[in-house]
């Protein structure tokens, strides 16, 4: 298990976001004509934060459905000893746009960046319909638990980002094998 948390760690600060990684909802027919939320969505703590933290724009502008989801089982995850942090949800256009120039930097190409972090315009992210969870353990718990709740694990290569994909108590799709899957 350790030796798994420094995997998911180390994937994690590849992009140099430290914990802070990549997730969406019904928005604006538009990126555009989009409301701007006062914040980027970048969350400092490395730990990341609690899903009850709606202060923070991370979670605040959530899809409220996801958010409801993401309380009940962080509520259910806690009872049976499991503490559960957001590390990333809501991003702005521009924090996502940053986080996709970083990745293409480093992977050095667009096709190749998009495995990790999509573009402002196709990230769920940026429509508060995804988060990415931490520590492991906890996205252990919700991989084997998240269904109940209709989050599913979203890219096999990103066992920390979850959306809704499924009824509660449904069955969760299989996952894609990377974000550049997803459109």
């Amino acid at each position: 298990m350790f030796a798994h948390r420094i995997t998911a760690i180390a994937a994690m600060t590849l992009l140099g976001v430290s914990l802070t990684l990549t997730a969406c909802a019904d928005g604006p027919a538009s990126l555009a004509d989009a409301p701007a939320p006062k914040g980027d969505g970048r969350i400092s703590d490395a730990r990341g934060i609690s899903p009850f933290d709606t202060g923070h724009p991370a979670i605040r502008n959530l899809d409220q459905d996801l958010l409801r989801a993401v309380r009940k089982a962080a509520d259910k995850a806690r009872r049976q000893g499991v503490e559960m942090f957001v590390t990333s949800g809501w991003r702005s256009v521009e924090y996502q746009r940053s986080l996709q120039e970083r990745a293409v930097a480093r992977y050095g190409s667009r096709e190749q960046a998009e495995r990790f972090v999509l573009s402002p315009e196709k990230s769920a992210h940026v429509r508060g319909e995804a988060v990415d969870i931490g520590p492991t353990d906890a996205d252990d718990w919700l991989i084997r638990n998240g269904a109940e709740f209709g989050l599913c694990q979203i890219y096999a290569n990103e066992m920390w980002h979850f959306e809704l994909a499924t009824r509660p108590g449904g069955e969760c799709p299989p996952p894609k094998p990377d974000a550049s899957a997803a459109h």
